[in-house]
């Protein structure tokens, strides 16, 4: 059983949607996040990386940046770009790319089905990083960006999703190759959705992770500072989009390497082959999990991995375990790639050719590209209670911030 809830969003107006609406604050770097509102004062990047407007070197973690943060809120929030719904509710947001469309729930879910394991994780996460956020929400008494969640298909929501569908939009805009459109579920409806998820067994959380551990700790923070708690109060929630699992599409998460851990590329070669079939490709994206195609000057590569996998764990079969149990690890010298300052990822939404061009130009000594991880391996692995290796799984498209807003 899966409990949602709705809740009042603040949102922007429809006709300033497009222009409050930013990408998610930790998918931009701080020079990205200040051409993105240099000439855009309602730009929500002013709230989630409020350091792009502060003196050249100022910490971003430091207690400055988060008043500022809420300092740009409280402005938004007086100056009606953004204003609250009178009423909770239950919304929809759709994003279009490619042909392609997705369409979840924004909602507000529980911290206590988070807390207990029925909204399912499969990262770490990162303590300074939660520090971050657990500030940032506590001083705004915001939680200004969506965690985005997936579920296992379900007739029922599916059919309550496109009866909102008909609705008139609460806006509807196109930025690059992504069509974003949202609605307000009708309050009529907002029973027979509650009902359609207590049918849903779990949550899993495809990409959020960070922010789903700060609400926790947000709410633990709030409990212990209410005397008049009684579980009901917004703060026990967190903010989410909620998609089937059929509607989404997970893009490889590529990586790049600085140096060749002291070998000539021949050597290199040579040890990979003592663990996969190696042949020369002219095709820089594998066609076929269990296949890594790797880049040095000059020449692509498929490693084809021949063994056996039918004693390995799901982690342990996934392409990207293969390649750092097997190359990464042990011939390369990362055994950390959260923290080794050798490697880089890189989204697939950026393709293989900056890949290339990096290596040929110097700045990565060889390029991975990967075959991407499956929604039905993230479910599988979730469910038992497992964690995937680092940047296992890139999403797109992104789901702006700023758009649906979950004040506590």
């Amino acid at each position: 059983m899966s409990e949602v809830f709705p809740f009042r969003a603040v949102m922007p107006p429809s006709h300033l949607a497009a222009q409050v609406a930013n990408p998610p604050y930790d998918v931009v770097s701080a020079a990205e996040a200040a051409l993105l509102i240099a000439a855009n004062s309602w730009g929500f990047l002013r709230i989630g990386r409020a350091e792009i407007e502060m003196p050249e070197g100022t910490d971003p973690y430091s207690e400055g940046v988060y008043e500022k943060a809420k300092a740009n809120y409280d402005l938004l929030r007086r100056d009606a770009p953004l204003s609250q719904d009178a009423e909770p509710r239950f919304y929809v947001y759709s994003l279009e790319m490619d042909g392609r469309r997705q369409t979840g729930l924004v909602a507000a879910a529980s911290v206590d089905e988070y807390d207990a394991g029925g909204i399912k994780k499969h990262e770490l996460t990162r303590k300074d990083k939660e520090d971050d956020r657990t500030r940032h929400i506590l001083t705004l008494r915001s939680q200004t960006g969506p965690v985005f969640l997936l579920h296992r298909d379900s007739a029922d929501v599916e059919t309550l999703v496109r009866k909102t569908m008909a609705e008139t939009p609460l806006f509807d805009f196109t930025v690059g190759p992504v069509r974003h459109t949202g609605w307000r579920v009708p309050e009529s409806a907002t029973p027979a959705v509650v009902a359609a998820f207590r049918d849903v067994p779990c949550l899993y959380i495809a990409d959020g992770h960070h922010r789903a551990a700060s609400a926790s700790r947000v709410r633990d923070r709030c409990r212990a500072e209410n005397p008049s708690h009684t579980g009901n109060e917004e703060y026990n929630r967190f903010l989410a989009v909620i998609f089937p699992a059929s509607h989404l599409r997970i893009l490889p998460y590529n990586r790049l390497v600085k140096d060749l851990n002291g070998l000539t590329p021949e050597e290199f070669l040579r040890r990979v082959g003592e663990r996969f079939e190696v042949s020369c490709t002219g095709d820089p994206a594998p066609k076929t999990p269990r296949s890594v195609h790797l880049y040095l000057p000059g020449q692509w590569y498929c490693l084809r991995w021949t063994g056996d996998v039918t004693d390995l764990s799901p982690v342990e079969a996934l392409d990207v375990s293969l390649l750092q149990n097997h190359v990464l690890g042990p011939i390369l010298d990362i055994t950390d790639p959260r923290v080794n300052p050798r490697i880089d990822f890189m989204g697939g939404v950026r393709g293989t050719g900056v890949l290339q061009s990096r290596v040929d130009a110097g700045e990565a000594a060889v390029a991975f590209s990967m075959s991407p991880t499956t929604v039905e391996q993230l479910m599988a692995i979730a469910d038992a209670g497992a964690i995937m290796p680092p940047k296992s799984t890139w999403f797109e498209p992104k789901l702006c911030d700023g758009l649906f807003v979950h004040d506590i």
